[in-house]
This record gives C-alpha cells, sequence and structure tokens, in this order.
C-alpha cells in the first residue's frame, strides 16, 4: 500500500482474528496493530532492522499481551514501523521511512512506537500496542495528538517482547478514545472493572512546568480547571519537584557533579541527575542485551542510532549499584509524596516535536529536556498517561499524570473521567 494511504505506518499488513466466544467480549469490533518488537507466531519480529530480521527466524509463539487483546475480541491489522532496536525517540528510520505524523505532517512522529501512534493517530486502527522504556509510547502520543498509556513497571509480560533493558522495559498502548484505552488496559492488566476513585490530590510541580514552551495556561491551568469542576479546588498543591526530589533521593549526589557540568541551566539538577542515572543502567542493560549480536553482525545503522548504539557497547559497570539505588529511593519518595490517590502532573514533553528534516545534532541536544521529564515514571516504575490538549501553534499539546506503582486502574479510570472537561476547557480557551 502507497504510504500516502497508510501513513507509513505498517511494516507488514496482516489479519489475526479473535477466536470463537459464547460471550460478548470486551474488545470485540476493535482493531489494532502491533509494534514490531511483539513476537507474533509465524512472523519474524524485525526490531526496526532489516540486519536483524535477516539474522532471526520466526517466532515460534505469540507474546503473552498480543494473546491477551486476541483473546479480548479484538483483531490485529499487521506490524508497525518502530525505530533501529527501540533506540531512537524521534522515530526517525533510514530503512523503512519516517511515518507520516497525521497531525503535523512536517514533524516527526516520536518513537520508537512511531507506527503504532501514527496507526492510531491516522484512524487505521482502534488502538496499539508499542513499549516504553525511555518514553517510547509516551512521546509518540504527545507527538501525534492522542492517549498513550506506560503502565507500572512489570504490570504486563515483557514475554514475546525483545528487550531493551529489563529495569524499565513496559508494554504499553495507544488509543483516540479514554474508554476504550481504559477497556484495552484492563484486558492487558487482567483487571476487573472497579468504581472511578476521586483523586486526593493533584500535585503541580511549577519548577517542571517552567521547563516547557508552552504557556502553563494551555497545560497546568487547563488540568487545574478541569479537576476543579470535576473534584473542587482543596486537593491542588504546587510543588517545586526538583528539591523534593534532591533531598529525598541521596544516591542522585552520585550523578549531580557530572550533570553541573554540561547541564542547561534551567534544568532542576536532581532531574538532570535523574535522566543521568537512568540512561547509564538503560545503556548498561542494553549492551547485556544485544552487545554480541551487534559486535558479530556489525549492522546497518542510522547515523545517530550507530552512534548511540555504539556508544552503549562500550559502557562499563561503574556507578550501576548507585542506579539502582536511586530507583529504589525515587520510588518510595514518589510514593510519600503522592499517597494512594494522588497525582504528579507534568508536561508529557516540554517542546513541541522536532520538524522532520531537523538536523540529528541538534535533535540529540532538544532531549535533554525531555528526559528529565520523562525519567520520573521512568526510574520510580509508576504508571503515566499522556493525554492530548489540542493544538498549540499548529502542533500538538499534550499533559501527562503520573501515579504510583499498581496504581493503573486507577489512573485509567481518572483518565476517562477527565477527558471530556478538559476538551471542554480547551474549546473555552478558543471562543
Amino acid at each position: 500500500m502507497a504510504k500516502s494511504l497508510d501513513f507509513g505506518a505498517f511494516m507488514e499488513k496482516f489479519t489475526l482474528q479473535p477466536g470463537p466466544s459464547p460471550h460478548q467480549l470486551p474488545l470485540s469490533g476493535l482493531t489494532f496493530a502491533v509494534k514490531d518488537i511483539f513476537d507474533i507466531e509465524g512472523y519474524v519480529t524485525g526490531f526496526g532492522n532489516p540486519d536483524w530480521a535477516r539474522t532471526h527466524s520466526a517466532a515460534t509463539s505469540t507474546a503473552p499481551a498480543v494473546m491477551d487483546l486476541l483473546m479480548g475480541g479484538a483483531t490485529c491489522l499487521g506490524k508497525t514501523v518502530m525505530d533501529e532496536m527501540a533506540y531512537c525517540m524521534y522515530g526517525v528510520n533510514k530503512h523503512y521511512g519516517t511515518p507520516t505524523n497525521p497531525c503535523a505532517p512536517d514533524r516527526v512522529p516520536g518513537g520508537s512506537s512511531s507506527g503504532s501512534a501514527v496507526a492510531v493517530g491516522a484512524i487505521l486502527v482502534d488502538f496499539a500496542l508499542g513499549t516504553d522504556t525511555g518514553a517510547s509510547v509516551r512521546v509518540p502520543a504527545s507527538y501525534c495528538g492522542i492517549l498513550g498509556f506506560r503502565p507500572s513497571l512489570g504490570a504486563i509480560s515483557t514475554v514475546g517482547v525483545v528487550p531493551m533493558s529489563q529495569s524499565f522495559d513496559t508494554v504499553g498502548w495507544f488509543a483516540r478514545d479514554p474508554v476504550i484505552l481504559n477497556h484495552v488496559g484492563r484486558v492487558l492488566l487482567h483487571l476487573p472493572d472497579v468504581d472511578p476513585i476521586k483523586p486526593s490530590q493533584i500535585i503541580i510541580p511549577d519548577d517542571c512546568f517552567r521547563l516547557s514552551s508552552v504557556p502553563s495556561d494551555r497545560t497546568a491551568q487547563v488540568l487545574v480547571k478541569s479537576i476543579e469542576k470535576l473534584f473542587g479546588g482543596q486537593c491542588v498543591k504546587h510543588v517545586i519537584l526538583g528539591d523534593y526530589v534532591k533531598d529525598k533521593v541521596p544516591s542522585l549526589q552520585h550523578f549531580i557533579h557530572k550533570v553541573n557540568e554540561d547541564q542547561e541551566d534551567d534544568i532542576p539538577p536532581a532531574l538532570a541527575a535523574l535522566s543521568s542515572s537512568m540512561r547509564l543502567l538503560q545503556r548498561y542493560e542494553f549492551k547485556n542485551n544485544h552487545a554480541e549480536w551487534v559486535t558479530k553482525v556489525n549492522p546497518d545503522f542510522g547515523p545517530e542510532i550507530s552512534e548511540r548504539i555504539w556508544d552503549a557497547i562500550k559502557v562499563t559497570g561503574e556507578n550501576i549499584d548507585f542506579c539502582h539505588s536511586v530507583r529504589t529511593e525515587l520510588r518510595a519518595a514518589l510514593t510519600a509524596l503522592l499517597g494512594d490517590h494522588g497525582v504528579l502532573a507534568l508536561p508529557t514533553t516540554p517542546g513541541e516535536p522536532p520538524k522532520v528534516q531537523a538536523n540529528p545534532a541538534t535533535l540529540d541536544l532538544f532531549f535533554s529536556r525531555p528526559f528529565s521529564l520523562l525519567s520520573i515514571a521512568g526510574v520510580s516504575g509508576f504508571c503515566q498517561v499522556s493525554i492530548p490538549l489540542g493544538m498549540h501553534d499548529n502542533v500538538p499539546v499534550a499533559i501527562s499524570l503520573v501515579a504510583k506503582h499498581g496504581s493503573d486502574a486507577f489512573l485509567l479510570n481518572l483518565t476517562e473521567s477527565l477527558y471530556d472537561t478538559l476538551k471542554e476547557e480547551i474549546g473555552m480557551l478558543k471562543e
């Protein structure tokens, strides 16, 4: 099929039907696509690179996450394009092309789950599976103007998914409709339907919103007004998250001094250090997973991907113990901050999507800011949803909500409750 018709989203199209069932299934009548990192029996899992596909045989079984969706009644329409070895957040692939962002065609779609986000944004499927290690569901959801959910670490099986970095790998998903997002979550997380619970507090970290190039009246204020309408204003609280994290996560000291040498001034040092510790552990685990294959095959990678992958393969085990300490301390600190039904609001990404033809060097600079925000859920293992807030200056805008580990059902319900009110607030801004 021509790229213009399917937006370059698909690697391969096929139809997998759900098995017959005497019962009404929760996902009956819905279609979905799957990132080419998931095993599907009889198909080669390509992992975004032709040399990987060439040196691996067809999968002999289907990933449990995909099976759950089929058993839930959904129909799979194929596999989607992804960034090479899931090691990029732009959605650019030199071998298979860059899927076209349906919301802003001159902008990258975000990656590495680029094709899955585009398939949903372009209304080619009802929902799609991706993975999120560094941000590979949250960023493309934000850039393509759709919903994206990163679940709590370990909440959904990653069996039959090519690993990237096991301390952070999660199976995530995209949808345009919050009800579908919720139904898909119930199936993947094996959760019963539960009644929505009112959030105990919504925490607005002012330092994080200051990093955003989008005015806060288009992000944080839209959320605050919606929360006040639905739940009252008493649950909104403001914090300086960088200071809180610096106080409560002492192991970050091992990364803060390195960060201070080359960091942009306005990124809170503790959040920059958090990002630094996450990227180190991610590189180390990627090396353990894939160095042998990379060095043996010497694959053909896009230039910026090649540099990133070979850098990872040179990483040593120095400071890795501190990375694990940071994870433990941050999870405890954020659990204490949020409590049972508290939510942390964040800009999903602090800036607009880069242009498709942007210089790779400027792109890497561009991502130091997003990682300081994206590593909060990444390092803590908390769940996070990215919610679209319409367009600003002709590009999509999004806000994220983060809830403590294991609060996935609560966060999915809250997203469904808030969604229409958020849209109304955005509509009122335009009037």
